[in-house]
């Protein structure tokens, strides 16, 4: 038996970690202007969808299609996988999850596709967690439930500057984004059920970069965790965040770090430059 993982580029893994791990990772689109990238070191970065967003170019995101799906999964067949495990954002939030749903239909072997109900690291922790129950020797079914599992026990933050984004890329409606200008607030948001809604208002960045550390600690409780903070061109603010959370949450961490890092192009275009999210998953 040889089962083999699969994600997409939100899972924010570094291509390191995903290398070591024997994670394959497929991409998601971005178009800025005229020209489609894929989401990746090599194709649409950070930097370039911050700068296409501060300029107002127009900026949209795609899934893989199921084609492209399937050439992946018969790839690791071709290598010797006898199962498959991939792991993808929220359903609600993209159109990945079906498209591995429909590859997986006609894959040679079998593919359990999960939906983490997550996004970013929220998913990225869940992969992880299938990582560790493959290498345990755990069949495809354990090792899509320890994905299950992992992305369920997982609480996904974040602040954004503006609504705006969110707003355009059709992941908050208008009338909460509108609202949220208005009042000149600063949202956290929250990943609930595989949605992102509003969880609180506060006036100023600097408090609502103060609530999420208060948030992580309280999701963190007493447990064994996982932590990640990442943000979009707004490295001072997340690394400070990170700092704060590693010495209040170094009981649960044990030898872990903190993950710090930028989110990928497919996510910065809905959330836009400023933004700073925590995602604490419980081990």
């Amino acid at each position: 038996m040889s089962v083999a993982l699969v994600t997409d580029s939100t899972s924010s893994l570094p291509a390191e970690l995903a290398a070591a791990r024997g994670i394959t990772v497929v991409p998601l689109q971005v178009v800025i202007g005229a020209t489609s990238y894929d989401e990746g070191a090599d194709g649409a970065t950070p930097e370039l969808i911050a700068e296409a967003l501060r300029s107002w170019t127009p900026v949209s995101t795609s899934r893989p299609n199921p084609e492209e799906m399937l050439e992946v999964y018969e790839g690791l067949a071709l290598e010797g996988a006898t199962e498959i495990v991939s792991v993808h954002l929220s359903a609600d939030l993209s159109g990945t999850f079906e498209s591995a749903q429909l590859a997986a239909k006609r894959a040679s072997v079998p593919v359990h596709a999960v939906d983490s109900r997550q996004v970013g690291m929220g998913s990225g922790f869940a992969v992880l967690a299938a990582a560790d129950a493959r290498d345990a020797g755990l069949d495809g079914d354990k090792v899509a439930s320890a994905a299950r599992e992992r992305a369920a026990a997982t609480t996904s933050l974040f602040y954004v500057d503006t609504l705006e984004y969110l707003r355009r890329g059709g992941r908050m409606g208008a009338a909460a984004a509108l609202l949220g200008s208005a009042l000149a607030v600063k949202p956290i948001l929250k990943v609930d059920h595989g949605r992102i809604g509003p969880f609180e208002r506060v006036r100023t960045a600097a408090r609502a970069l103060s609530r999420l550390e208060e948030l992580a600690v309280e999701a963190a409780a007493d447990d064994a965790v996982e932590v990640a903070v990442a943000h979009l061109a707004s490295p001072e603010r997340a690394g400070a965040l990170a700092e704060r959370l590693s010495s209040r949450l170094a009981e649960g961490l044990g030898d872990r770090e903190v993950h710090v890092g930028e989110i990928g192009a497919v996510l910065g275009a809905h959330v836009g430059p400023g933004m700073v999210a925590v995602v604490v998953a419980r081990r």
